[in-house]
């Protein structure tokens, strides 16, 4: 039986926040991010049954599983960082995650600056990565859950742009949207995730 995935919970902060509604937040959370949740474990079930002698590049039903396992489990992950970095009390970073930004980015300003309208110039998600590779900050702009960001990259800090983060609160106006996120941010969840990588 395939392990199945849980869901993460979320944080009651989440529910309170300025700018960012507890509807949208619900709907959000309780219906997009479990349907990932829900799927990827479906998916995970059905690899085991699944026959490995069709396999083809073209198209076969582990092909379409495959696929879209990545799409699921992005989806999920994506998702579960970014809740898990809402729900602060906004500001400027701070900490270890401060020091980062100003060594790779000049400035916070800067680093807001691209980070925002990196937000406006994609499809799906932006994400803070640090790149084992080359030890730096690097922001990555993501149209859809499983392309984007390169392998080897530590997902940091993570803001979803599509339509479902904000059109309830917001509509179609994205920029409002990113400006009230960024009041909402939980810098200590970011510096956390640092701590985890040993950076």
């Amino acid at each position: 039986m395939a392990e199945q995935r849980p869901y993460r919970d979320l944080k009651e902060s989440c529910l309170t926040m300025e700018g960012i509604s507890k509807e949208e937040i619900e709907q959000h959370y309780g219906i997009l991010y479990k349907g990932y949740v829900n799927k990827l474990n479906e998916i995970r079930s059905k690899m085991e049954t699944v026959d490995l002698s069709t396999a083809n590049q073209s198209y076969s039903e582990l092909r379409g599983l495959k696929t879209e396992e990545t799409f699921c489990l992005n989806g999920s992950k994506l998702h579960e960082w970014y809740f898990d970095n809402l729900g602060g009390k906004g500001g400027e970073a701070h900490g270890r995650i401060r020091e980062l930004i100003e060594r790779d980015f000049g400035s916070y300003q800067k680093f807001e600056a691209e980070f925002k309208a990196t937000g406006l110039a994609v499809r799906g998600w932006v994400v803070l990565a640090y790149d084992l590779d080359d030890e730096k900050l690097h922001i990555y702009g993501q149209d859809a859950h499983n392309v984007g960001v390169p392998w080897g990259a530590y997902p940091l800090f993570v803001l979803d742009v599509y339509e479902h983060s904000y059109g309830i609160d917001y509509g179609v106006k994205r920029a409002p949207y990113i400006e009230a996120f960024m009041k909402n941010v939980d810098w200590d969840e970011v510096n956390k995730r640092l701590e985890k990588y040993h950076i």
